[in-house]
Order: structure tokens, then C-alpha cells, then sequence
């Protein structure tokens, strides 16, 4: 089985990779379950179980009309924890997943569900700039990438890669087959899902979702940052969040999980192990 119907009858796509302890992946927009597959291939070797599911509205998932909206993704991951009886599981975002892997934490984490929990170049608190958060990014930053995916999401994907994955630094090494992979994930979406996923990254608060973590948690974050900048996230994330640890990865763009994968593999194992070394302490 690779798939599960949620109640509103929509299809989530799953990957389901390993057996051992659980790790559940949430991927960032607008791309799916195939961005975390150098994390699920060497997390599944060392003996653990990898899941990582395509969004609703992205990948091979169902795309409808309507509930591409936090909330919503949140339930769908929880009725595909509750299909496939998951627990203890290290629940581990990039981006967008940073916030529905927060989110559902707070929400439907306790103490059986969730053993853990990892945020990569995530977007809480909230992105958006305003008189309470007036470190973040204007409305109109944020309207400029809707104009951009309504007028011609194929080549804002093209566009967007150099930013995501910071090729357009000096100096950098810039992979083609990377830009097209990410192209490629960009273009199995919905363009109405992923149009209305920016107001979802953008506009929701996980202030109070950040305070609510009670689990061990680990925040991963490339000052080179274009996407997410880490003076808004991840520096707040680790005042918010009651037994967090921040692990800054010099000049890692936001796509690290890709461009520095052995940084943040190698920072995902030692996580997962620490917490397998406190339980058994237990």
C-alpha cells in the first residue's frame, strides 16, 4: 500500500521505507516525498522506518479544489499516523513541512505519538512581517511569488532552484540535475494547491505551536539562508521551543537537505540516537 483517503476523499501518497524506529518527513514547497529520498535511503540503512508523504495538492497526491491550507495538511498527516498506527516517531520538516511537522506536534504529538521532533530551514514562527513581527518579509514579497507561479510557475521553478539550492552565489557548484528535479517536482503539483500554499507558509502564526513542543528537538539551519532567512526562524524558534537545540551549517542554502546532505544526515543520526540513548536510560 502506498496510499491513503482521507476523509474528505482525498488520495495522500506515501513512501514507506526501513523498518525500526519511525521518522516521518514533511517536504517544503512545492515539491514532494522525493526531496527527503537521500535522508530516507540512509536513515532506512541504519535501521530506521522513513515515511514521507506527498502533500495534498503536490506529487502523486490527490489534487482538489479546496483545503491547501495548514490546518488541513496537518489533519491529513493524522489520519495517515492514525491509518498506518505509528508511534514514538521523530517527526522531521523542511520549510512548509517545518510548520506542519510543528503544528501537528502541538496538536497531536503527546507523548505516545511523537518521540521527537527536527526543523530544516523551517518557516515558523510566522514569515510574514507585521507590527508583532517586524522582522519578517512584507505582504508584498509574498504577492511577487503569486504573480510569479500564476504567470509562469514553469519557469518561476527554474528561477526559483538558483535561490532554493544557492546556486547563485559566487563560486557555487551549480547541479543541473538538481534544478530539474526540482523543476520536475514543482510541475507534478497543482497549480491551485501550490498558489494557495504561499498564503499557508506565509500568514500562519505557530507561535503557541512552538511553545506547546514538549519533545526533544533539533533545529537545522543554513545561514545562507535565501528562502527562510534564520534571523526570523530559526533564532526564534529556539527561544520558543522549551528543549531545543539550533545547529547553524555555515553557508548552506535553503535546499541543504540536498546540497549538504552529509551535514545533515550525519546531524539527523546523532539526533535520533541521543534520543534512543535517553529512552533506554529511561
Amino acid at each position: 500500500m502506498d496510499r491513503i483517503t482521507t476523509s474528505d476523499g482525498t488520495s495522500i501518497y506515501f513512501k514507506d521505507w526501513g523498518t525500526g524506529p519511525p521518522v516521518v518527513l514533511s517536504h517544503g514547497w512545492p515539491l514532494s516525498a522525493d526531496a527527503w529520498e537521500d535522508q530516507m535511503m540512509f536513515l532506512g540503512e541504519r535501521g530506521y522506518r522513513c515515511i514521507a508523504h506527498d502533500r495534498r495538492g503536490n506529487g502523486r497526491s490527490g489534487q482538489p479544489w479546496n483545503g491547501n491550507d495548514m490546518d488541513t495538511y496537518v489533519a491529513d498527516l493524522h489520519e495517515l499516523m492514525t491509518q498506518l498506527s505509528i508511534t514514538g516517531a521523530t517527526f522531521v520538516g523542511h520549510s512548509t513541512g517545518g510548520g506542519e511537522s510543528v503544528r501537528y506536534v502541538a496538536r497531536h504529538g503527546g507523548a505516545e505519538r511523537a518521540a521527537g521532533l527536527v526543523m530544516i530551514g523551517a518557516v515558523p514562527p510566522i514569515m510574514l512581517k507585521s507590527e508583532a513581527n517586524p522582522g519578517g518579509l512584507p505582504m508584498a514579497a509574498f504577492d511577487q511569488i503569486r504573480q510569479g507561479v500564476a504567470a509562469d510557475r514553469s519557469q518561476f521553478w527554474k528561477d526559483l532552484s538558483m535561490l532554493f539550492y544557492g546556486f547563485n552565489k559566487p563560486g557555487a557548484k551549480v547541479s543541473e540535475g538538481l534544478r530539474e528535479s526540482f523543476w520536475l517536482q514543482g510541475m507534478m503539483g497543482s497549480l491551485k494547491a501550490e498558489y494557495d500554499c504561499i498564503k499557508a507558509f506565509s500568514e500562519t502564526d505557530f507561535t503557541e505551536d512552538l511553545k506547546a513542543i514538549d519533545v526533544p528537538t533539533l533545529i537545522l539551519h543554513g545561514d545562507g539562508d535565501q528562502i527562510v532567512p534564520i534571523d526570523d526562524s530559526a533564532k526564534l524558534q529556539v527561544k520558543l521551543v522549551k528543549n531545543a537545540t539550533l545547529k547553524i551549517i555555515p553557508g548552506a542554502p535553503h535546499g541543504m537537505a540536498s546540497t549538504h546532505k552529509d551535514i545533515v544526515n550525519a546531524a539527523l543520526l546523532e539526533f535520533l540516537q541521543s534520543k534512543a540513548t535517553q529512552r533506554a536510560a529511561a
